[in-house]
This record gives C-alpha cells, structure tokens and sequence, in this order.
C-alpha cells in the first residue's frame, strides 16, 4: 500500500471493541432510533449510518458525478465529522465523490480492504485520506483474537461486525472474476433484533467464503451486492440471509443491465420485499431495534403493465396479401461501448437507445471489444 501501515489496535481503542460474529442479544433500547439512508447516486453506492447516540458512518461515496447530491445531504444530516467513512472496495462507482464528502463535512477515521489497486483514483483518495483523516487503517481482526471479528460499536447497542476481508490473518481472494470485487468489506450492522447486511460488490467466491465460515448472515435489510448485477447474490446465500427487505443501488437506464432479471427472481423466491434507487430514488430505513420501517423518496418510475384483453366481438382483419420472400444480404454483428464505460454491447441493445450520451465506440469484430472492454451483462454480446 501506498500509506505507512495502519494501526487497528489504535482504532479498536479509540472507537471499537472486538467481538464474536454472533454476540449475545443486546437488550432492545426504547430511546432514539438507527436510521440508514440509501443515498440515490445514479449507477453507485453511498450509505449513511446514523446511530441512536449519533455517531455516523459513511459505506462508500457513489460515482463521480454524484459529489453535488452527496455533499448536499450530508450536510443536512450530518453536523459533526463522519466517525467513520467506510470504503468497500476501490471501484470508481463507489469512491468518485468519497474526498467530496470527505471534505465537506470533515472525518475522523476512514477504512477500506487495503486491497491494493492500480486506480489512479483510489491512490489520489489515499494519498487524500493519508492528509486529511486523522486515523487511515484496514479491515484487520486484531491478531491477538484470531478466531473473532472486528466489532465497532456506535453507541446504545449498535455494533458494526466485519465479516470480510480478515488480511493479514487470511489471505485475499485471488483469481475471480473481480479480485477487487470479490475482497469487498462485507459488514452486518445489528441493532436489537434487527440488522442490515452491507455486501459492496461481493462476488460469488466472497459468499461462499462466509458460508462456509458459518458466521451470522441472517439479516432483516440487504444490501444487494454489485447493484444488482447477476453474478452476486447466489441462491445459497440468499438462502442464509433471509433477507425480509432488499435495497439495490443503480442508476436508471444503466448501460450494465442492473438489477439483472435472474437477480430480482432469486429474491423474490426468498420472499423479499424490494426498493430501487433508480424506481424509488433514496431510501430511509429506521430500526427502533424491534422492527425497520422505510420511506421512500417517490413511487416507481415506470407505472405497472396493463394487461390488454383481445375484442372479441369484431370479425377479425383479413391478412395482408404476401409479398414474396426477398433474401436479405447478410450483415455483419457490430459492438459498441459508450465514451468511458467498462462494457461494450451489440449495436441493437436496448441500453444504447436510452443512453444519454452520444459518443461511443464501434467494433466489427467482437475479439477487438472484448480485448479493452468486457460484455454487457444486459444484452451478452
């Protein structure tokens, strides 16, 4: 990394306890509530925790160009330097306005994986937080605890448990399909008899990594994991979840296709109530440690199907006469990607129509896409 090597134990001091994933049940408090807003930040993450003693924590700070809506409702709820600003992983979509934040309302600590990137834009926050925040550390247990999990408490109960990454006392995933994905802080925020599980963009390798550790994945609010896109959120672990209430975090007409078809059905086979930033746009959930109430923003973008009924008391239309068949030249499959994105498409995607912007990239053969880009996951090039 970039930066000298970062004290946990100075951290678990100052702000945190170490504990088991599955402590013993915290009494339910009656006084103040623990609000989580889902900030709508287009195609990106941004949450903010605040806890019944006010103590605020930032999970992650949405693409760049979201820095004026952040900056804005932060600084309506927040009135004090974040305790916390969490970054679960390096991708762009969840750092680009994190220094905008940062600076708007000031921080005491910050935390990411310490999983090392070449992204010039997480080396300039680094290099940021390094100035800026008093105290830049990882995600590590304590070594003198090995079999636990770092445990930060927020005051009346509330405990925010990390699940993952445990480096240096385990290695990081290596060799998946995004390593940077797949080594996401995976954290459960409870509070009495209700809890949210944060996931950033957790792979498939990362769910069944905590599967298998048999830590307490039961949760009343999920995250959903990478926006929604259809290589997270697997059925075993959807299973574990038990998820009563989902939240996915993606922007409107995206060019990735989130949240993907397959995802929305293996949530409704767990029987989860579902809100979307880009249909509802931010979501206010409040725990009084019993149950969680939401709000949202506004109703869905798109009103409900109708269902069209067939006359059936007109003759129907004779057929048009046939025209002979004409065989068309066959064409040659075209792909595109739009000016700064990581994917590219077939030049017939529906996302390519509703996209905004006009600059964009064509390649005639799919071999040349593939080698500076990778596949939509909407129309699978």
């Amino acid at each position: 990394m970039l930066l000298p090597p970062r004290l946990c134990l100075l951290f678990i001091l100052l702000l945190a306890s170490v504990g088991r994933a599955a402590p013993a049940p915290v009494p339910v408090p009656t006084g103040n509530p623990l609000t989580v807003y889902f900030f709508d930040v287009g195609q990106g993450d941004a949450a903010l925790v605040v806890s019944p003693a006010g103590k605020t924590v930032l999970i992650d700070g949405g693409p760049p160009e979201a820095g004026p809506r952040l900056v804005s409702r932060l600084r309506q709820l927040v009135h004090a330097p974040l305790d916390l600003v969490l970054l679960t992983h390096p991708h762009l979509d969840h750092l680009g306005s994190m220094r905008d934040a940062i600076q708007a309302v000031g921080a005491k600590r910050f935390m990411d994986p310490g999983f090392d990137h070449p992204s010039a834009a997480y080396r300039d926050l680094l290099e940021f937080v390094g100035q800026e925040v008093g105290q830049v550390m990882t995600a590590s247990p304590n070594p003198q605890t090995p079999h636990t999990f770092l445990t930060i408490g927020l005051g009346e109960g509330v405990q925010l448990t990390l699940y993952w990454p445990r480096h240096p006392l385990e290695p990081f995933l290596k060799d998946t399909r995004s390593d940077a994905n797949s080594n996401s802080i995976v954290a459960r925020l409870s509070y009495g008899k209700t809890s949210f599980l944060f996931t950033g963009d957790a792979e498939p390798d990362t769910e069944q990594a905590l599967l298998q550790k048999k830590v307490l994945l039961s949760s009343t609010v999920l995250k959903v994991a990478h926006h929604g896109g259809r290589h997270a959120s697997t059925a075993p672990f959807l299973a574990a979840v038990k998820p009563q209430t989902a939240v996915i975090s993606c922007g409107a007409n995206n060019e990735y296709g989130h949240p993907n078809p397959e995802v929305l059905e293996r949530l409704k086979d767990v029987g989860t109530r579902l809100f979307r930033t880009d249909q509802q746009g931010e979501i206010k959930a409040v725990s009084n440690g019993t149950t969680v109430t939401f709000q949202a923003e506004r109703g869905p973008a798109e009103p409900p199907q109708r269902e069209w009924t067939k006359d059936l008391t007109r003759e129907p239309s004779p057929p048009p006469p046939e025209r002979p068949a004409v065989a068309a030249p066959p064409e040659t499959p075209r792909y595109v990607s739009l000016k700064g994105s990581e994917v590219f498409h077939r030049e017939d995607c529906a996302t390519l129509k509703r996209a905004k912007t006009k600059e964009r990239k064509i390649y005639t053969r799919r071999a040349d896409a593939a080698r500076e880009r990778r596949a939509a996951e909407d129309c699978h090039p």
